[in-house]
């Protein structure tokens, strides 16, 4: 386990670098201010994808910038022959990631997983149907040759992960973000027109650290629906159960918990960075979500591991000036 990886009560080693005097990042804040948005926040799938190319990329947008503001940011500084298909995948990936917490039922769920396979064998065959996200994705797989196998994965992986039931260890939980976080950073580098067995290596430890943190983000919500998520080998290690969590225990070996994740998380940042120097530059604007990764990792340590700390559920308004930086200093 990857338990000595953070330390507890010392600083943890994520931050970046002293930055000394920069320019006035003021680009991603225009970037964000020319883009058009939807007026209307309960505009229907069918009025948003009528025959205009502009109201589709309209929709991916703002599906984008309310249900995963943070992949919207982080699409705002790829290139801007890439950004319009970076906005389509990552809605793509909205739309499948909601349906678990959409439904009541898993027969419901499992009907509109069929609907988004039946979705991508159709735009692979030219037609897909008359749904804004699938427009914009047929579009962007048309552009850029995206491989139909990570799209896939994506949407097998979720349809499995529909039943409620806790990731049995550590690694059955990296696997679900290899095939779904991961699989998306393959498609990221696709549209960027990146082919490089390193860059594939950082994305696949990127892709585990993002659905490590994603997880214990989401877990006050899912304890909040009476549901756990959390690797059980881990709490078994350190006999906690589900019940502790849905108490809001904050006694030691609850933290033990966090602590071991949290530090798996850091483990593969870790990794990711070993290859930073072999990484082509171009690469590099598809990794800024180790920017919010690396925040959530320090906030998480400075309230002790405490996952239902307050501080933990705010949105951190320095994201937007801070991912700037990062692609500027052209580092992940």
């Amino acid at each position: 386990m990857a338990a000595c990886v953070l330390g507890r009560g010392g600083p943890l080693r994520l931050a970046v670098a002293g930055m000394g005097r920069r320019r006035s990042p003021r680009g991603l804040w225009v970037r964000a201010r020319r883009l058009p948005g939807l007026a209307g926040s309960r505009r229907s799938v069918a009025a948003a994808s009528g025959s205009s190319a502009w109201s589709t990329d309209r929709y991916c947008l703002e599906l984008l910038r309310k249900r995963d503001y943070e992949g919207y940011l982080c699409s705002l500084l790829l290139p801007a022959e890439s950004r319009s298909s970076a906005f389509a995948l990552r809605a793509f990936n909205v739309e499948l990631a909601q349906v678990k917490d959409s439904v009541s039922e898993k027969t419901i769920g499992l009907m509109r997983m069929k609907f988004w396979k039946k979705t991508v064998d159709d735009i692979y065959c030219d037609n897909p149907p008359q749904q804004p996200v699938a427009l914009e994705l047929w579009k962007a797989v048309k552009r850029h040759n995206l491989t139909k196998r990570w799209l896939m994965k994506i949407i097998d992986e979720r349809e499995k992960n529909l039943d409620d039931k806790a990731y049995r260890n550590i690694q059955e939980l990296e696997n679900y973000a290899e095939n779904t976080q991961s699989s998306l950073l393959y498609l990221t580098l696709e549209i960027l027109g990146v082919k490089d067995l390193r860059a594939d290596h950082a994305a696949s430890h990127i892709g585990k650290a993002q659905g490590i943190v994603t997880c214990l983000r989401a877990t006050p919500y899912h304890g909040s629906r009476r549901r756990v998520f959390l690797p059980m080998d881990i709490c078994m290690l350190h006999g906690v159960s589900q019940e502790d969590f849905l108490r809001k225990n904050q006694d030691k070996n609850v933290r033990d918990v966090i602590y071991d994740i949290a530090s798996q998380a850091h483990l593969h940042l870790k990794h990711a960075r070993s290859f930073h120097k072999s990484v082509p530059v171009k690469a590099f604007p598809a990794f800024l979500q180790t920017v919010a990764l690396e925040d959530y990792l320090k906030k998480i340590q400075q309230v002790d591991f405490d996952i239902f700390h307050p501080s933990l559920q705010q949105k951190n308004t320095l994201l937007p000036l801070s991912l700037y930086i990062q692609s500027w200093r052209k580092r992940y």
